[in-house]
């Protein structure tokens, strides 16, 4: 009797549709009608509040929902613990993230990753815009920074670093700036924002900084960099191979913002399956 219900009740849940929720299942709406009354028969309490056009869960519903969904969690891994999905991870993976990121760091790792692992297929849709996980059919976003949207998990994978640098031949001409006041003096290379980020007195700042120059590509300002034409604020991974070489040089080391975090995300309602773990530890091992 304890189980009776539970899964119509988790799926009208997600679905917030009577309707939706029979197609899932494949059993009809007045089945799951009939279950959802017997359950809340059963616990005396009202689970959901239906409209002709809304169904949506109660407070009691709220707090019920998170503890069957756990449990119908528990259920699904104990299935596939036993299961050769754990051994030989197939199906399809579904992902998104940042366009340059994406383009450059992760899809050559998800590529190598499905050299490993031949039965495993993945579509992935690269986009600056924060894409709505649930509504796309999503099973991982790898986005960068603050996490703003508490209804997802998260796993951190890794971390960027953010550089202020010009070229040797451009600081001989134009001089060194060791404070942020001094950018004013100097040509910056712009980007989308008219603004750079920096640490002072232990608080974040924007510093509002002006050029003759703005590119919506950070390999592009990456290269008017190398030529002299001014100052950049860049991720580690445009310029990171250039102030190894010496052809770039770092300022302002001591107003550097920390690190911001490279993370994978998912459906706080989703369990994760073993290829989608394997492929987010596969990205945590090489992006750490």
């Amino acid at each position: 009797m304890q189980w009776e219900g539970i899964s119509e009740f988790v799926h009208v849940a997600e679905n917030a549709s009577f309707t939706q929720a029979s197609k899932k299942m494949a059993i009809s709406t007045a089945q799951v009608s009939r279950q959802i009354s017997a359950l809340e028969n059963r616990l005396n309490v009202k689970l959901f509040y239906r409209t002709t056009r809304k169904v949506s869960l109660t407070e009691e519903g709220r707090v019920f929902y998170q503890h069957c969904r756990s449990v119908l969690d528990g259920l699904d891994a104990a299935e596939r613990a036993i299961t050769n999905l754990q051994t030989t991870p197939q199906g399809k993976i579904k992902l998104t993230a940042s366009v340059i990121y994406g383009e450059q760091q992760v899809l050559p790792l998800v590529s190598d990753f499905m050299l490993q692992y031949s039965e495993v297929a993945v579509s992935a849709y690269l986009s600056n815009q924060q894409i709505d996980l649930v509504e796309g059919g999503y099973d991982l976003a790898i986005r960068i920074g603050k996490l703003a949207d508490s209804s997802m998990m998260a796993k951190k994978l890794g971390t960027r670093t953010s550089y202020v640098c010009a070229s040797p031949e451009y600081l001989e001409k134009h001089g060194i700036p060791h404070a942020i006041s001094e950018l004013s003096k100097h040509s910056c290379l712009l980007g989308t924002l008219d603004y750079w980020h920096f640490m002072e007195s232990g608080k974040e700042k924007n510093i509002r900084v002006a050029g003759k120059l703005r590119y919506n590509s950070g390999y592009s300002l990456a290269d008017a960099a190398l030529k002299g034409l001014g100052i950049v604020q860049l991720p580690d991974y445009y310029v990171q191979n250039h102030l190894q070489s010496g052809e770039l040089i770092t300022l302002l080391d001591s107003y550097r913002v920390p690190d911001e975090g490279i993370w994978a995300i998912y459906p706080h309602n989703r369990h994760l399956s073993p290829k989608i773990r394997l492929l987010v530890d596969y990205l945590a091992k090489h992006l750490s």
